[in-house]
């Protein structure tokens, strides 16, 4: 059996992908990882062997791509103190995405990498330890610590408590 088209890949596994750009490299930056990721998945697809795990490919490749996207904005000048708001495209300007990316923003970047590729992807933590370095102990350490960090910092109070 070959490998399914590339397009069916894209439909089934890219927002999967968008989700762990999102929470990796933020909102405004996960675009751009989210095509650079595709696009090295295209030039290498013809090359994976059938049976992958397709998810854990593309988590890989995006994770390297998040990485990239990360070094390049540490180098790049910020050309103003202030940034413009941007127009919300559901209508309701800020929105609970907003604080939710905040405060994945605010944590490591290895616990926001281990929270995002388990928990949002579902890779088990010996998938995720070979994706961002370590033993799946220290992923599964880092990701509990990263769900820690977002209850205290993203939850109300009487949301932790329910």
């Amino acid at each position: 059996m070959g490998l399914e088209p590339f397009e069916t890949v894209v439909a089934r596994y890219g927002p999967m992908v968008l989700r762990v750009c999102r929470a990796v490299v933020g909102p405004h930056a996960a675009d751009d990882a989210w095509s650079e990721t595709f696009l090295s998945a295209l030039r290498a697809y013809p090359n994976l062997r059938p049976g992958s795990d397709v998810a854990a490919w593309l988590v890989t490749i995006a994770h390297r791509k998040a990485i990239d996207q990360l070094r390049g904005a540490a180098r790049r000048p910020v050309p103003t103190d202030v940034v413009p708001e941007r127009p919300s495209t559901t209508g309701q300007p800020g929105g609970w995405e907003a604080d939710l990316w905040a405060a994945l923003a605010d944590l490591p970047l290895k616990q926001r990498e281990c929270v995002a590729y388990h928990h949002l992807v579902g890779l088990p933590y010996a998938q995720v330890a070979e994706i961002v370095g370590g033993t799946p102990d220290a992923a599964r350490r880092a990701a509990a610590d990263g769900i820690a960090a977002l209850r205290r910092s993203y939850l109300t109070p009487e949301e932790v408590k329910s």
